[in-house]
């Protein structure tokens, strides 16, 4: 009796057991990158040559019409540029064809700062200024409509805007064949609310 009462107890021993400790996981530490900071900002004669190579560099996308740095220097305070850690990313010229008509020239963002907003950041401070300056229009000649249509700009005939044509179409080489549609986006406010910028309409 004594022996199966034993091996009955032996039978409904419980072996409690110390829950095992997982090995403390090591926290990695996560280094944030911060960007540097990306600013607009009007161009200086100082500038040119950055232009000219970001022009130049995008040139073969087939999008741009050349610019010499003589030129770039002598109307670099029409021009906007974007820098990012010290090195210009973007930059759009603000050239007047008219009293009433300015244009949109040289859009050009560096490849790897494209999708953020930039180039409508440009078109956005460049139409700011033609109005402050007395502009009643603002035009653009583009392979890419869409970009401006999305933008509140409306694709017209070419000749809507004679003052383009005068000036620059019927000199050029690709007059008639460029393949380059019309943009045009009516400005808020024009000369009755604005004192005129000398540089942009000089």
């Amino acid at each position: 009796m004594r022996h199966a009462q034993a091996r009955l107890a032996h039978a409904t021993t419980v072996r409690l057991l110390r829950p095992r400790r997982s090995p403390a996981r090591k926290t990695s530490q996560l280094t944030t990158v911060t960007a540097p900071e990306l600013f607009v900002r009007a161009a200086t004669f100082a500038d040119a040559d950055a232009i000219h190579a970001l022009i130049d560099d995008h040139m073969a996308e087939g999008h741009l019409l050349p610019r010499t740095i003589e030129e770039i220097a002598s109307h670099a305070p029409r021009f906007l540029v974007a820098v990012q850690g010290g090195r210009i990313v973007a930059c759009a010229d603000l050239a007047s064809l008219s009293r009433r008509v300015a244009e949109v020239r040289s859009l050009v963002v560096a490849s790897e700062s494209r999708s953020c907003g930039l180039g409508r950041r440009l078109v956005d401070e460049l139409a700011r200024r033609a109005s402050a300056a007395g502009f009643e229009t603002l035009c653009a000649f583009t392979h890419a409509p869409r970009y401006f249509v999305q933008m509140g700009f409306s694709i017209v005939p070419h000749v809507w805007l004679p003052e383009k044509i005068e000036a620059d179409c019927r000199s050029c080489a690709q007059f008639r064949t460029c393949g380059q549609y019309a943009v045009m986006l009516p400005l808020v406010g024009g000369r009755s609310s604005c004192v005129p910028l000398t540089a942009l309409h000089g």
